[in-house]
């Protein structure tokens, strides 16, 4: 078992293993963190992060981002990058919830000017969108129609009249990955998506009214069409049960496919597949599809949240800023040992963060760089960050946010859901959740401080802060 002392400080905010530790390691393990949140992390998850270091065709080294915590094979918050040449895809890797991810809309009003309204508005979201272990739409789409989600994404949608051409500009890859292929899918996959497009699901999936309470960077936030005092509305969610279904089913397809391809692990729940393999680009393709879908759900969730909006206030409209994922698995072009070579780089609780002049970027944000969203936990601020040049050392990544300290069960053991919305009704936060349990669960005591955290990634140079947002309201499932 590794321990912290282990880890060899290379700069302020970068510790390494080296590659020599274990026999098997094929390249070095890093991890970005300050001391006291190297300190903190459980010794499980700097494991894991060993662990993917054996993984095949992984180049220079695995990372850990500072809210690291232990998952299922590989860590969240673990970031790796394979050759596509001799390297692996692995389920694991992206996690159940494929493509989870962020996105925010920005309103024009101020939090004074919404103020009288905010219990009403925050209401009406809860109404409009289901959210909850299980919960979905009272309209089930056709299996066709999950179909055409699953290959055509948020432009499918936004062609039906949900949205604005603009969404699509504004969410990565466009809201759809190409490569996706419904036929990859399974039938219970697909079932289980068929009335959860546009709901929130559980655990720490929420939407929350926020105010920008600070900015950082003038230039670039007024780039991103953000300003002092301004509501926002932040959507956190991925691809529900669908996605975790197809991360069930290629699990199973990974782990029998091991001794075929002669794959030796350290732990089995890293099972993987040649990325070239029958199996990985099935995988690929069926991952794809699920990160479709949870676009989706998050545009169509913006599309209920637009109309709330619009039914409580009466005006104005919300734009996107972003959508960003961070559970995913997609190949890039970056530069290893001074040559431009293709890899499919592994994200897990992770959040790409695209500098200046980046092709992927959209070209609105091109001259500052891509924005980078990074959720606090539930009475926490976030942050919106931006990404950096010096950020290509990480593959162009930052953390997803805090990062659990405490698993789910040991929250509610500790603290009660009545307590922690009465301490958030105290800050005058607004907390409208269906069962007070999910509350405890995802109390701010289970979570890093997100302030470290984000002056780990914006000192290491990662990302740069650009505002800070606080709560207002929060709409959560159970």
């Amino acid at each position: 078992m590794i321990s912290k002392r282990d880890f060899k400080k290379l700069s302020e905010y970068l510790w390494e293993v080296p590659k020599s530790f274990r026999l098997d390691m094929q390249v070095p393990a890093r991890i970005y963190a300050s001391e006291k949140i190297l300190q903190a992390v459980e010794e499980r998850a700097l494991n894991q992060l060993v662990n993917i270091t054996t993984l095949p065709g992984i180049t220079k080294y695995a990372i850990g981002m500072p809210d690291i915590h232990s998952g299922y094979g590989p860590p969240i918050g673990g970031v790796g990058a394979m050759r596509l040449s001799e390297g692996i895809i692995s389920p694991g890797f992206v996690g159940y919830d494929e493509n989870c991810g962020v996105r925010l809309l920005k309103s024009e009003c101020t939090d004074k000017e919404i103020e009288t309204h905010l219990d009403k508005l925050a209401s009406e979201i809860q109404k409009e969108v289901p959210s909850g272990l299980g919960k979905g739409r009272q309209i089930k789409l056709s299996i066709e129609q999950i179909d055409k989600i699953l290959e055509k994404g948020v432009p499918e949608l936004v062609s039906q009249g949900y949205g604005e051409e603009e969404d699509i500009e504004n969410c990565e890859e466009g809201g759809k990955m190409p490569e996706a292929d419904a036929s990859c899918v399974s039938q219970r996959a697909r079932m289980r998506g068929r009335d959860q497009v546009g709901t929130l699901g559980s655990g720490n999936h929420f939407c929350e009214l926020q105010k920008v309470e600070e900015i950082y960077e003038e230039k670039v936030a007024e780039a991103f069409g953000l300003f002092k005092n301004q509501v926002v509305i932040m959507i956190h969610t991925g691809s529900r049960g669908l996605g975790h279904q197809n991360c069930t089913d290629y699990l199973k397809v990974t782990a029998q496919a091991l001794i075929k391809y002669k794959i030796e692990l350290p732990d089995r729940e890293l099972a993987c597949v040649p990325f070239n393999s029958l199996e990985g680009q099935r995988f690929f393709k069926a991952m794809s599809a699920a990160c479709n879908f949870a676009w989706s759900n998050r545009h169509m969730i913006t599309f209920y949240v637009r109309k709330s909006w619009k039914s409580v206030l009466g005006k104005g409209n919300l734009k996107l800023l972003y959508d960003v994922a961070h559970n995913i698995a997609k190949i890039e072009e970056h530069e290893v040992d001074g040559q431009r070579i293709k890899l499919i780089v592994h994200r897990k609780g992770a959040t790409r963060a695209f500098p200046v002049g980046h092709p992927d970027v959209p070209q609105k944000y091109r001259e500052v760089g891509q924005p980078v969203l990074i959720p606090g936990t539930m009475g926490t601020a976030s942050y919106v960050c931006v990404g950096t040049e010096k950020s290509k050392e990480a593959w162009y990544t930052v953390n997803h946010g805090a990062g659990r300290t405490m698993s789910r069960h040991a929250a509610m053991r500790t603290v009660r859901g009545e307590e922690v919305v009465r301490r958030l009704k105290e800050k005058g936060i607004l907390v409208k959740c269906r069962s007070i349990r999910g509350i405890a669960e995802e109390a701010p005591m289970a979570y890093k401080n997100i302030e470290d955290i984000v002056e780990v990634v914006h000192n290491a140079g990662l990302s740069k802060k650009v505002a800070k947002l606080v709560p207002l309201a929060v709409i959560k499932g159970e």
